[in-house]
């Protein structure tokens, strides 16, 4: 494969990487630089790649060899108090937990896949998921806004949201309705989609919510992920593709309400 190949298939690849380091840092920031480091390494050597066909489980692969080799640090000095937080939860958790549960919900790999990314055997890569799925879903509950302009979905997320112990504050069809009910029931987090039935934005409520509210843990739900992970401005670090799983779900509100685990919610 030439350079310029290998450039392009990587780049099809590329926001799927960064989706999945923004969701296990929990920071755009932070995930950007893991993957940019990652392409780094890969440029400097690509010897990185050889021994995987599939060039997505080569990427993760190297990626993961990056972040257990610098010891998953954290720059202190540029982090959130939110972030500072969220990290000493991760101190916590079972080790490696976390990134088997994103790599299956979030990126969804099969147990072998999982295994050859983080190197460790399948059935280990199983039981880390369910361990991580266990360890953060009793972490915290809290109030979330739902805003989705299709009912039905609307509905579904309000179900699996409310069976994991969560509070929903309402449910939202357009950017008026998701300011007028944030304004009354102030939400830990929120889970958006991007078009609005009026042909308004989901991406602007959010920012006018954030703008006014402060540091507030989203969930982007939308059919085209690559369009928000440009890595060009600020985007965000839980992202979900439709059509979803309940699974996926689960794992991103566990994983957004883990790092906004502020004063707000309820242990």
């Amino acid at each position: 494969m030439t350079v310029a190949d290998l450039a392009q298939s990587i780049g099809r690849e590329l926001p799927f990487l960064r989706r999945y380091a923004r969701a296990l840092t929990g920071s755009q920031r932070a995930g950007d630089n893991y993957a940019a480091a990652t392409l780094e390494a890969i440029l400097t050597d690509r010897s990185v790649l050889d021994g995987e066909d599939d060039l997505r489980i080569a990427l993760f692969k190297t990626f993961h060899v990056i972040w257990q080799s610098s010891g998953q640090p954290v720059d202190d000095a540029e982090m959130s108090e939110r972030e500072r937080r969220a990290q000493g939860h991760l101190r916590d958790l079972t080790p490696n937990s976390r990134e088997a549960l994103l790599l299956r919900t979030i990126e969804e790999l099969r147990a072998d896949q999982i295994a050859r990314v983080m190197q460790i055997e399948a059935a280990e890569a199983e039981e880390l998921v369910q361990i991580a799925l266990n360890e953060m879903g009793q972490a915290l509950r809290g109030k979330v806004m739902v805003i989705e302009d299709e009912m039905i979905i609307a509905m579904d997320l309000k179900g699996i949201v409310q069976a994991m112990g969560h509070d929903v504050t309402g449910v939202a069809r357009t950017h008026t309705a998701a300011i007028e009910l944030a304004g009354k029931h102030r939400p830990d987090l929120i889970l958006a989609d991007i078009q609005l039935a009026d042909g308004s934005s989901g991406v602007d409520a959010v920012n006018e919510l954030l703008g006014s509210m402060g540091d507030i843990p989203v969930i982007f739900i939308t059919a085209f992920p690559e369009r928000l992970l440009t890595g060009d401005r600020p985007e965000p670090a839980f992202l979900i593709s439709k059509p979803y799983s309940e699974e996926q779900v689960r794992s991103a509100v566990s994983q957004a309400m883990f790092f906004a685990s502020t004063e707000g919610l309820n242990a």
